[in-house]
């Protein structure tokens, strides 16, 4: 069987303009924050797969969970020929309302008889921290990488960075040396696709984020593509084009396109996600470094 290669993922021109909608207790926070209440399990659903509707025929690729809405995802004809299926494999430790503290593996992913049909790759998250937990995260972010490749389907590797409680009394704490430092350490296994947190958050001047961007690039082994976690979505567009210009290949992201529709009518995706995507896409098509030459 010849491996997959991040066509699968990608625009006619190597760039990647992906939607990420693997949320979980995260997206059930969001709804609440956004004055909805705390959703059942079906308005999950159905607003991943309203975002599939609105915005897969505009994507390169879309990320979904295995619990909301990926059986239905897949059994229909949601997502054109031309957007990769991406499967979020990642098991969140997360408290109600809190951040995600730590992942393994899904047992679905892991175990004998796991359905991938129809899934060009697979995603997970990996905590990033300087702590004794550290060499753990690393193994299992090498294992991800090697069961995807016996799998036959892509892999993408998503660390987030965190501070130690130690960092933060210390004062020594640095988003970006440690987003560089993560990439150096876990790019190096071997992902088919390293998706990255922007530097700064996408905050100040375009010559200082760019520089930040490039510095970056010089640590990532591989083609790269960032998230908009953590990123304000007036800065998103911009950062994409920093990230781009430095040797990204685009982005996967999910808040900065949809977040301020949650809670919503879900006519606004069309009126305020659509467009986004759209802009996004043609930052990617004019700036983004094609996967290949990564």
């Amino acid at each position: 069987m010849t491996p997959p290669t991040l066509d699968a993922l990608a625009r006619p021109g190597g760039g990647l303009a992906m939607v990420a909608m693997d949320q979980r207790e995260s997206l059930r926070t969001m709804f609440d924050d956004a004055g909805a209440g705390r959703p059942h399990d079906d308005v999950l659903t159905a607003f991943k797969l309203a975002v599939a509707r609105e915005l897969g025929p505009l994507a390169s690729g879309f990320l979904i969970d295995r619990r909301y809405g990926f059986d239905q995802l897949r059994g229909s004809q949601l997502l054109p020929d031309g957007c990769g299926l991406i499967l979020a494999v990642d098991d969140l430790t997360q408290e109600d309302g809190g951040p995600v503290e730590e992942t393994a593996l899904d047992p679905g992913f892991v175990g004998e008889g796991s359905d991938l049909d129809g899934v060009a790759a697979v995603k997970l998250l990996v905590i990033w921290r300087r702590d004794e937990l550290r060499e753990r995260r690393v193994a299992l972010a090498q294992e991800f990488v090697e069961r995807a490749r016996k799998r036959g389907v892509l892999s993408v590797l998503e660390p987030v960075v965190r501070a130690t409680p130690a960092e933060l009394d210390r004062g020594t704490w640095d988003l970006n040396a440690a987003i560089a430092e993560a990439a150096r350490e876990l790019s190096p296994l071997g992902p088919s696709l390293y998706k990255a947190q922007v530097p700064s958050a996408g905050e100040g001047d375009p010559a200082t984020l760019l520089d930040a961007c490039r510095a970056l690039d010089d640590a990532v082994t591989g083609p790269w593509v960032v998230l908009s976690q953590g990123v304000r979505q007036d800065r998103f567009a911009a950062a994409v084009e920093a990230a781009c210009r430095a040797g990204a290949s685009g982005f996967l992201a999910g808040r900065a396109l949809w977040s301020d529709v949650v809670g919503g009518p879900l006519t606004e995706l069309a009126a305020r996600s659509a467009p986004r995507l759209r802009r996004l896409t043609e930052i990617v098509d004019e700036h983004a470094t094609p996967w290949w030459t990564a």
